[in-house]
């Protein structure tokens, strides 16, 4: 649920953009997000780290699209944050007692530390891949495919790493033996 409602945003800019242009489509997204950070904080009392360094991205490079009137901004945005988050995970394997994937999901689930390891620089390559294809897209192919790849291509992609990063997982989860009870 909660990978639906990060992506609403920008379900949002792809629906404004096909209604009115990526100026509008813009707006919409940076007010979606602040909406969604908003929401976030009132249900929680806490806003992760991720959702506020994408607000901040958003805000500058959706800012510089407006007012400059230059949609390269808002196009290289993804990339950005992509290439951010892939580096702040690299950085964990080196600093720090555990990587941000295992502070992210170890409340949820047990693992060695070398395969927290493991599926942590996997989220780096996922992170670098994404960054990188969104740059192929964006200098390949005109501003309509570019929207549709940003909603469907992204979502297509995290959708297809998260199975394969469980896939992953289920062979690292022990699950206790029944025990029989005699009945």
């Amino acid at each position: 649920m909660k990978l639906l409602t990060d992506f609403l945003p920008i379900l949002l800019f792809f629906i404004a953009y096909k209604m009115f242009d990526i100026y509008v489509a813009t707006a919409v997204a940076i007010a979606a997000t602040f909406l969604h950070v908003a929401v976030t904080w009132l249900k929680t009392r806490k806003v992760a780290t991720m959702q506020l360094v994408t607000l901040a991205i958003l805000v500058i490079f959706g800012g510089l699209t407006l007012y400059l009137h230059n949609e390269q901004f808002i196009k290289w945005k993804p990339t950005v944050i992509n290439w951010i988050f892939g580096a702040t995970f690299l950085g964990s394997q080196f600093f720090g007692e555990k990587t941000v994937v295992e502070r992210l999901m170890s409340a949820q689930i047990n693992l060695p530390n070398p395969i927290w390891r493991r599926l942590n620089l996997s989220w780096v390559a996922f992170f670098l891949i994404m960054g990188g294809a969104n740059l192929y897209v964006m200098y390949n192919f005109d501003r309509d495919t570019w929207v549709n790849f940003k909603l469907f291509g992204m979502l297509g992609m995290t959708m297809v790493f998260l199975v394969i990063q469980s896939l992953f997982l289920s062979r690292h989860i022990n699950v206790p033996e029944k025990i029989d009870s005699g009945e």
